[in-house]
């Protein structure tokens, strides 16, 4: 009696232990619109597997999922752009950045008649977000797509109107190719935008591009995807012009996950390789290391080993590359960082 007595005792706290026996768990994170696709999925199908974990996430923009996260109002945060040094020591203590799976971003645009996928380079771009092209019709758009005809409408540029990761890549990514862009515009989640008009969200630039006539924007690609926009390839550094798919934004991570910094902080835009996609990026879950709540840091730890390696399956049919098998190892092991 005495033995199954402590058997009880020993697997009671095992079980106490363990987050997929815990008790029930509420768990609330905000930020990043890039990967809200891929996280809803997850969240729930790690539900299906912890009926008593519910991890809830607002996609309210990187830059406010970096702010809740460093005042504390939500347990994770998660941004499309590493956090800054200066945010970094705003934080109310360490802050681990963990990245999820990669994604690209791409020039959406509605341009009645037009049916073709155009090509941009980064110069071009920038100039169209600079103001400096403002027609269809402009040579320097032509000049990259022989046999389309283009009309000599006005260019409405459809651009973030909050802090944003997807601003942060696409204006990282314009920022290497061209310096007048650098200087006027820069880098940043949120800057001040020459022309144009904002809409919240990746949601909210899809649906402005959808609806007005002659507009150019930039989404991740799985918004692209659920909005039937079109959208066009782009030239990388070694002069190709890349569709983005998973092969191609896979291929921008190949050098970066032989390089990782300790902190995974690092970007890959306008990477060097064959068929990269230069507008590509990682995505990234935010942790403290020391976290206030002991219990919530268990199931968020548990919840992200599986979404690094179970959970990776469901990144293509969603628009997402996986991460590389060597990112997955660094990243298990810098979770052991957390204190649980």
């Amino acid at each position: 009696m005495k033995t199954i007595r402590l058997a009880a005792v020993v697997l009671g706290a095992v079980l106490a232990a363990s987050p997929a026996f815990a008790q029930k768990q509420q768990i609330n994170g905000a930020g990043a619109t890039f990967p809200y696709p891929i996280y809803s999925k997850w969240f729930s199908e790690y539900n299906k597997l912890h009926p008593d974990v519910e991890i809830n996430y607002q996609s309210i923009g990187s830059g406010g999922g970096i702010r809740q996260l460093s005042n504390q109002t939500v347990f994770f945060g998660a941004t499309d752009g590493p956090m800054t040094q200066e945010q970094i020591l705003a934080a109310p203590g360490k802050v681990l950045h963990l990245p999820t799976v990669l994604g690209g971003v791409v020039p959406i645009y509605n341009i009645p008649g037009v049916d073709a996928e155009l090509k941009f380079s980064g110069k071009v771009l920038a100039d169209i977000i600079l103001g400096k092209v403002a027609k269809w019709n402009d040579s320097a758009i032509a000049g990259l797509n022989p046999g389309v005809k283009l009309p000599g409408t006005d260019v409405t540029v459809a651009h973030r109107s909050d802090g944003s990761g997807t601003t942060y890549i696409f204006v990282d990514y314009l920022s290497k190719v061209s310096p007048d862009f650098k200087q006027k515009v820069g880098i940043a989640t949120s800057v001040n935008w020459p022309v144009g008009v904002g809409g919240k969200g990746n949601e909210g630039v899809a649906g402005l591009v959808k609806q007005t006539p002659g507009a150019i924007g930039y989404v991740e690609l799985i918004y692209a995807l659920q909005n039937k926009l079109d959208y066009g390839s782009v030239q990388n550094i070694g002069g190709e012009f890349v569709r983005c798919t998973i092969d191609s934004v896979t291929a921008a991570a190949a050098v970066a996950a032989t390089q990782m910094p300790k902190d995974f902080r690092v970007s890959i835009t306008n990477a060097p390789g064959k068929g990269v996609y230069p507008i590509s990026s990682f995505t990234w879950l935010l942790l403290l290391e020391s976290p206030g709540d002991r219990a919530k840091a268990r199931v968020m730890v548990d919840f992200v080993k599986w979404a690094l390696t179970e959970g990776q399956k469901y990144a293509k049919d969603l628009g997402y590359a996986p991460l590389p098998a060597n990112v997955v190892q660094l990243e298990l092991e810098a979770l052991k960082r957390i204190k649980i």
